[in-house]
């Protein structure tokens, strides 16, 4: 064979064994082309139902499926130009709902959230979501998971504010920074209606109060006995953090207590002839007798004058105090026998402590009491709330008795 034929028979060869190889070529490429179709339709799953989970992706959807359109009807060249003006619009899409989502004002209203020690986080959402709190909950939901915020829930009293973004308010919630809520206690008679008015305010239930009042150290610990803890109390309003526990709450009103009782206050009591502790026990019968501020300072000179002769108070309030009824209007005589160390027609001086808790009007109106030679008082028979007052018995007996048929007249005998 020359060598002539055999180059030729050798580029027959050739050709022949180029055609299977392009097959198989065609195939692979065929192949890969359906699989990247594959993954990238599962891609788009994946991600669909990613950001259809924040809510925007219908926005995606639609995109999609205009940008496929038109990506068959042109040509290779022109579709990988349209692939990549799809991606970016793509990507502006999912950043700009992404952003809106997160940034965007989703609080319809001012609102306290109050969330408690054993809430968790759909027990928060739900929370707002009852109140109309929110726009768009489900966005809230998801940004809230996002910044792992249903992992990190922290009781206590929030402040939402109208025109928050989920992002402020996720912040807020996050960080534990409550709002503090005001406190407020007045006209209280007993620990336990203060410990009532206390729960109704904050977090913590008014048993656990109870239990800390009457627990018999704590007076011993803050200064006070049983008998003359309620004068701790100091009626006012308040700044609390609603978590405060029953023991810090004692704390702070120990502390509001000393602030109260100033050296200015402390030499008028001296001045007195009282204790701290007895200016609250007398300011506690003034303020069960009058609720007129001209009477208070009068009642008080009264009461002070006859401990300084030491006279019986003879108070009708400790009678009410020690039967237990201070819906009592009128104090028979049978009543005045009541075995209790807070009968004052009974026993001398000041009861054992405070009939109730007394306002700051009735502390300074006993520190700021009126010096007169009155030694006796009764309601007036106009039923205004002031009072008669009378230097003798003789005029007080007249001024008793225009009460009494009064009293009478209005059909009320007990």
């Amino acid at each position: 064979m020359s060598k002539l034929k055999r180059k030729i028979t050798k580029k027959g060869k050739s050709k022949k064994g180029v055609q299977p190889l392009l097959l198989t070529c065609k195939k692979a490429i065929f192949n890969t082309g359906n699989s990247i179709k594959q993954n990238s339709l599962q891609g788009f799953g994946r991600v669909y139902a990613a950001f259809r989970g924040i809510g925007i992706g219908n926005s995606i959807k639609r995109v999609f499926l205009q940008g496929y359109a038109v990506f068959l009807s042109i040509e290779i060249r022109k579709k990988l130009a349209a692939l990549l003006v799809i991606l970016f619009l793509f990507a502006t899409i999912w950043i700009s709902n992404f952003y809106n989502g997160l940034y965007s004002p989703n609080v319809t209203g001012n609102y306290m959230l109050f969330i408690r020690d054993k809430d968790n986080f759909d027990q928060v959402v739900k929370q707002l979501q009852e109140n109309g709190c929110l726009t768009k909950v489900e966005t809230f939901r998801r940004f809230a998971r996002l910044k792992d915020y249903d992992l990190n829930l922290h009781p206590g009293a929030y402040k939402v504010q109208k025109g928050w973004s989920n992002n402020q308010l996720i912040n807020l919630l996050r960080s534990g920074a409550q709002t503090p809520v005001m406190v407020t206690f007045n006209s209280i008679r007993t620990l336990e209606e203060l410990a009532g008015k206390i729960a109704r305010q904050l977090q913590c239930d008014s048993l656990s109060f109870i239990r800390l009042f009457k627990n018999d150290s704590i007076p011993v610990k803050l200064g006070f006995k049983k008998e003359t803890l309620p004068a701790l109390f100091i009626p006012n309003t308040y700044s609390f953090y609603w978590t405060t526990t029953p023991q810090a709450f004692l704390t702070r009103m120990k502390r509001e207590y000393d602030n109260f009782w100033n050296d200015a206050r402390k030499e008028k009591a001296k001045n007195a002839g009282l204790t701290t502790d007895q200016v609250a026990t007398l300011a506690s019968i003034v303020q069960e007798e009058s609720n007129k501020a001209e009477d208070k300072p009068v009642i008080a000179g009264v009461y002070l004058n006859r401990l300084h002769k030491n006279w019986p108070l003879q108070a009708d309030p400790t009678i009410r105090f020690a039967l237990g009824d201070f819906g009592i209007r009128r104090i028979l005589t049978t009543q005045l026998d009541v075995e209790s160390p807070y009968n004052t027609y009974k026993n001398p001086g000041l009861p054992p402590g405070p009939i109730n808790i007394p306002e700051i009007s009735s502390l300074d109106a006993v520190l700021n009491f009126k010096v007169h030679d009155y030694f006796y008082f009764c309601a007036k028979e106009d039923f205004s709330g002031y009072s008669n007052f009378a230097k003798t018995l003789s005029e007080h007996n007249r001024n008793a008795r225009k009460y009494q048929e009064a009293l009478n007249k209005m059909k009320v005998y007990k």
